[in-house]
């Protein structure tokens, strides 16, 4: 299991001072993957810029497809160009992920759901292993759930981590807090906008 694939199940199971919106949890996930390719040697940073390194085999399905999204012309991208342009729609990407392999539902996905209502979660490896992480307060972990409203702040626990990571663990939280102004300005606006339609 990688490092986003254990920030969605705790995004899930955890729960948060608030709903976790998907953009955020998309964005998170982004940084994670660029983390977990950090980890690999799959990549470097220079400054904020991301610089990769010999396409490896992870071994996982999405951190794979995520080492061949790397832009591998100069200038490179930076972190925050990633985040937004790799975020997309990438919460959806893991939930299916994760669905096909089981790790939701105890069982490979099949062509025809389930009738009925919400069944317990199940108790899945997957679901044990990011567990394990997030009680234990991995720092990383912890780190990249904070932004999304799960959990407490534990920055001490991330001083002894890379100047690399700690790059891209501020970059997660800058995007998120700045994709949840866009929300809240478009919230208010569309708040105006119908108020002058109700005005007699």
């Amino acid at each position: 299991m990688t490092t986003p694939q254990d920030l969605f199940l705790v995004s899930v199971d955890v729960p948060g001072a608030r709903p976790v919106e998907q953009g955020d949890l998309s964005l998170a996930l982004a940084g994670a993957e660029l983390i977990d390719l950090l980890g690999t040697r799959a990549l470097t940073l220079d400054g904020e810029r991301i610089v990769p390194g010999a396409a490896l085999d992870t071994g996982d399905r999405m951190l794979d497809e995520a080492s061949a999204a790397l832009v591998r012309a100069e200038p490179y991208e930076s972190v925050e160009d990633w985040l937004w342009r790799r975020g997309r729609g990438l919460a959806a990407a893991y939930r299916d992920d994760l669905d096909r392999a089981g790790q939701l539902t105890g069982e490979p996905r099949r062509w025809l759901p389930r009738l009925g209502g919400d069944a317990p979660r199940p108790d899945t490896p997957a679901r044990r292993r990011a567990a394990d992480r997030w009680w234990s307060h991995e720092p990383v972990l912890t780190a990249l759930a904070v932004p999304l409203g799960i959990g407490e702040d534990r920055t001490d626990g991330n001083e002894n981590a890379d100047d690399a990571v700690l790059t891209v663990l501020a970059t997660v939280g800058d995007a998120i807090t700045e994709l949840t102004a866009v929300r809240e300005r478009r919230r208010i606006e569309n708040a105006a906008f119908d108020n002058i339609w109700r005005a007699p």
